[in-house]
């Protein structure tokens, strides 16, 4: 059976250019990914989602809605996830403090946990916050544009606080997504260039494969469900409805 490849972070410039995003999704579909997570604005339109999809399928990907928050406190987090989560198929988090990294953490909400900072005070996945992603539903993301735009001594230091979360996520069960994070055509590279640049930072080959696949699929079938009718509870879905249950 053919891999399919999943690029969860495709990042226009701005969240409104859609055409920015068209783009990216284009070039995505010529590097062989069949389905891509696009960075939408918290209130986008239906119809532009809508006309977002129509486009991916004309490109032979499916298309799956993102939204990024990026909170200052852990408050206006559980705030931004009650307004977007029934309304995105992937809901990640950019944690920039470590009190919002925690909340993030242990919230089944969240989808992808982001460390977005190149340096390793800016950064907050250590042991206590992998132990609270296992016991949740989140993944760590690594977004695989910053290797390709840093150099010199901000590269190292980033490729060591990469090593060290890897070691740490894979330690806990913590499941890991490399996604591309481009905001650029010229960013994106085929899934095994990114598996190559995942052993700069002590990714087996294998453990590239699943982050750059059945990862990032299985987060979007899974959430896919959730937001589908069937969905009451965590693990409880309706089977039957109205008409179709059998008399007792």
């Amino acid at each position: 059976m053919r891999k399919v490849y999943v690029d969860l972070h495709l990042k226009p410039p701005t969240t409104e250019d859609l055409g920015a995003a068209r783009r990216l999704i284009k070039e995505s579909a010529k590097l062989g990914y069949r389905l891509v997570g696009v960075t939408l604005p918290k209130d986008v339109k239906p119809e532009e989602v809508e006309s977002l999809k129509d486009y991916c399928k004309s490109e032979g990907v499916d298309l799956a809605t993102r939204v990024d928050l990026s909170p200052k406190t852990s408050r206006e987090l559980l705030e931004e996830l009650r307004r977007v989560r029934r309304r995105f198929e992937i809901v990640a988090v950019e944690c920039n403090t470590k009190d919002v990294a925690r909340q993030a953490a242990k919230d089944r909400r969240v989808d992808l946990l982001s460390f977005t900072s190149p340096e390793p005070g800016g950064r907050f996945f250590d042991a206590a916050e992998a132990e609270l992603v296992s016991g949740a539903l989140s993944a760590l993301e690594v977004d695989m544009a910053p290797l390709l735009v840093l150099s010199g001594a901000s590269r190292v230091r980033l490729l060591s606080s990469l090593r060290r979360e890897v070691f740490i996520a894979e330690k806990f069960g913590v499941p890991i997504v490399l996604s591309s994070g481009a905001s650029e055509r010229l960013l994106l590279r085929k899934p095994r260039e990114y598996m190559a640049l995942a052993g700069l930072f002590d990714m087996n080959l294998e453990a590239a494969r699943l982050a750059l696949s059945e990862t990032p699929l299985s987060i979007v079938k899974r959430n896919r469900r959730k937001l589908g009718p069937s969905y009451v509870a965590p693990g409880v879905y309706v089977v039957r409805r109205g008409e179709d249950c059998p008399d007792t």
